[in-house]
């Protein structure tokens, strides 16, 4: 177990993070910041550094407010830019990089479901750096779609009573966006305080990858929330909503991300690599099948970068008047990249190691860190189920289902 901090969202409501005013100022933040990410990472990922003054910059820097609508005070950056943020993040760390995807989820079915007063109130927590995690899948049911933890009325307001696994960000955040079903079998996102009693946080985490995203267990032992913290979860996918291709444009550009990096760390080892003996050449970066694979990988990640941007204009598109049918394109696209960028990421990441040689494998250069990210992170979804319900809309019409996991 790790200690963590404990954020008050008092502390961050007296002060005041920096807010940006257009895509263009978020892409410059974003590229300047993760920079300077890039110089520990490997020490992060391999001794288990929780990212605290990481994560306490990146939102400071005005980045975790970016979705905020123009008319509540924000940028309302295009889901283009947002996905370059998170690929930028994502290449320096794998983990770091995913942190921030359940925030820009909630503020998304906050968009669609939330109410004016509700807007008003959590849209100024974010400008002012307030961060949410998540708390939204369990563990112990028989199925990923079973979930058991309960919102029971308690006078005028609720408690919630249960458990969740893989709740990323929640050790960094202020408020924990918790998936829970009433007695009527209603869901709602419940934007918990991060200090609520009967709310703990355990750092129980041990994935192979992607160490330090904080995706341990929270546990709600009569956990109080207020009536105005509820927000409408069902009706975000019950109705035609940008909520589940918002939420997986971001899960593919985190492994664009790690597949440009690994891809750019690539070029940089064969550079150094010796030639394979039987090449009869001088340098490695003469010898034609190390060329061959390395053009296999350049095309793949290029392909995986064009299907994000046709996925994320396909959102943009549908953003203005939602339809049925043009939700069910913009899932599509968003299908296509998740899928190409699942195997691209895996694949860029394991021929670093191949190509650097056996130089590849020291532990002080920390290579393997890609390729466990990107194995860890693209378990989330699987990619041959996209590919039958891409299938199935190409050749029978068959729209695909509305939720975050396709």
């Amino acid at each position: 177990m790790t200690s963590y901090q404990n954020f008050h969202l008092k502390e961050v409501l007296e002060n005041q993070a920096y807010i940006i005013q257009s895509d263009e100022e978020a892409l410059a933040i974003a590229q300047d910041l993760s920079q300077k990410f890039k110089a520990e990472a490997v020490q992060r990922d391999q001794n288990r550094i929780l990212p605290f003054e990481e994560i306490e910059a990146y939102s400071q820097s005005g980045l975790w407010a970016i979705t905020v609508p123009k008319q509540y005070g924000g940028a309302e950056v295009s889901s283009l830019t947002v996905a370059k943020v998170i690929a930028l993040f994502s290449g320096v760390d794998g983990s770091i990089g995913q942190i921030p995807q359940n925030h820009f989820y909630a503020l998304e079915v906050l968009r669609n479901t939330g109410t004016e007063q509700q807007k008003q109130k959590f849209y100024t927590e974010v400008l002012k750096g307030a961060r949410f995690g998540n708390a939204l899948a369990e563990f112990k049911t028989r199925s990923a779609a079973h979930k058991h933890t309960q919102l029971i009325a308690a006078g005028n307001n609720y408690v919630i009573q249960g458990e969740k696994f893989y709740c990323t960000g929640s050790l960094f955040a202020h408020r924990i966006p918790t998936l829970v079903t009433d007695a009527e079998g209603r869901e709602f996102l419940a934007f918990v305080k991060r200090n609520s009693q009967g709310l703990e946080i355990v750092d129980d985490w041990n994935g192979f990858g992607q160490r330090i995203t904080g995706s341990g267990t929270v546990k709600f032992n009569h956990v109080a929330v207020e009536q105005e913290d509820l927000i409408a979860f069902d009706t975000a996918f019950t109705q035609p909503t940008l909520v589940g291709p918002f939420a997986q444009i971001m899960h593919a550009a985190i492994e664009v991300g790690i597949a440009r990096a690994a891809f750019e760390e690539t070029l940089r080892q064969v550079k150094q690599a010796r030639p394979w003996i039987d090449s009869g050449l001088d340098r490695a970066t003469q010898d034609p099948l190390t060329l061959l694979e390395l053009g296999r990988v350049a095309a793949d990640v290029r392909a995986s970068e064009v299907l994000l941007k046709q996925a994320a204009q396909a959102i943009e598109v549908a953003r203005p008047l939602p339809t049925v049918e043009n939700i069910a394109q913009a899932s599509i696209e968003v299908a296509k990249v998740r899928a190409h960028s699942t195997e691209t990421a895996l694949k860029a990441s394991s021929k670093l190691i191949e190509l650097a040689g056996s130089r590849g494998s020291q532990l002080k250069d920390g290579l393997d860190r890609f390729w466990r990210n990107a194995r860890v992170h693209t378990l989330h979804d699987a990619a041959r189920w996209k590919y039958y319900f891409i299938g199935q809309y190409v050749l029978n019409g068959v729209l695909p289902p509305r939720r975050g996991t396709l």
